[in-house]
């Protein structure tokens, strides 16, 4: 979950403050492809290390542009640097 970690916080670096990505991002860099089968399985780690990061005040987990609680949502979510 480490290498998750760091590939959200990199992205929401990149993207600038106050973007948001969508975990799915993470999860297609760590995967290193485009293929849904190569990224698709990496999702479960991707929220759980998004929630992880959420919990540590780094980022916050959005959705309609609302700040949420991921681990409560249902449908998509974003994440955007604290």
């Amino acid at each position: 979950m480490k290498a998750m970690s760091k590939t959200i916080l990199h992205l929401l670096e990149e993207r600038g403050a106050g973007k948001t990505i969508c975990p799915s991002e993470a999860a297609r860099a760590v995967a290193g492809s485009d293929a849904r089968s190569a990224w698709e399985p990496l999702m479960d780690e991707a929220r759980e290390a998004a929630f992880a990061l959420a919990d540590a005040g780094q980022i916050v987990v959005t959705q309609k542009g609302r700040v949420i609680d991921g681990r409560t949502a249902t449908g998509p979510i974003r994440l955007r640097l604290k």
